[in-house]
């Protein structure tokens, strides 16, 4: 059978929010917690819920000319005529975790930014030098995207496998999954400490790759599956990080494993070489037929 390869999301309205706080976690890790502002307009999804996010890099300013539907095609060509230095950094990330409100706290969002180079030397991208440098107070927007791992395909049994940029969204799956759930979540990280321990299910065998620097990000992570034992009754399968994991990964799957297409959830967050995260059509390639 087949279901939507994406599960759209309640709203997709522009939400403003606020920096509540900020911690280094690792190597390449920094969390941004998210909250106040509009946050109570915000519903939470579970698995790997994901959102655009506008970085005032050009002063807050530039969050007031964001048009409301920038994620659309209209509303993106808008956005990109806000003038340069003023107009907001865009990328995609996966809500790490999400905290309803309490007595005595709003609701928070959770956000882990994986650092790329460094903010002090330079080196950092936009999104990275934001995230070592952003201070409480300071305001974001997000635009709702919904899920790429759709749970009609199956949550009982899972193969999950990725790239450092894919741990938020296998970690919120694994959070997400029924206590009996089963499988296998392999994760590739660059450094040993990015290899941060998530809540999942006893059956869930989380198998970690530390990549040594001269090797091709993902590389390794696909090389695992293609020797791992899948299970012999029906499955869900998640492939995510670097576009060539993601991609291959399912021709793998599909092409040389004999799974169902329609079981496979993939999602290509980023290319080797491209100057930004990739883009909606390659979040779309789902959609694509194998060859």
């Amino acid at each position: 059978m087949a279901f939507s390869k994406m599960v759209k999301p309640e709203t997709t309205e522009l939400l403003h929010l606020t920096v509540l706080r900020s911690e280094r976690l690792s190597s390449h890790w920094i969390r941004v917690t998210l909250g106040a502002g509009e946050i109570d307009r915000f519903r939470p999804m579970g698995y790997d819920q994901w959102f655009r996010l506008f970085l005032p890099i050009g002063g807050e300013a530039g969050l007031d000319r964001v048009p409301a539907k920038a994620n659309k095609m209209f509303g993106y060509l808008k956005f990109l005529r806000i003038p340069d230095g003023e107009r907001p950094v865009m990328r995609n990330y996966t809500v790490r975790a999400f905290r309803t409100a309490t007595s005595e706290a709003g609701a928070e969002i959770d956000v882990d930014f994986v650092l790329h180079g460094s903010a002090a030397d330079g080196t950092a991208g936009p999104a990275s030098r934001w995230a070592e440098t952003c201070e409480p107070g300071e305001h974001v927007l997000i635009i709702d995207e919904g899920l790429t791992f759709n749970p009609q395909r199956g949550t009982d049994r899972v193969v999950l496998v990725g790239d450092e940029t894919a741990l938020p969204a296998i970690a919120g799956i694994a959070a997400s999954l029924p206590a009996h759930a089963t499988g296998t979540a392999i994760v590739e990280v660059p450094a040993e400490d990015d290899a941060l321990d998530f809540p999942c299910p006893p059956g869930l065998d989380v198998v970690w790759i530390v990549r040594p620097h001269d090797a091709a990000p993902g590389a390794l992570a696909l090389e695992a599956l293609g020797r791992s034992e899948l299970p012999s009754a029906p499955f869900h399968a998640y492939a995510a990080g670097e576009q060539s994991l993601a991609t291959g990964a399912r021709r793998l799957l599909v092409g040389e494993r004999g799974v169902d297409k329609n079981a496979v959830s993939f999602c290509g967050y980023w290319k080797v070489g491209a100057a930004s995260p990739a883009s909606k059509a390659a979040r779309e390639a789902a959609s694509e037929p194998l060859a």
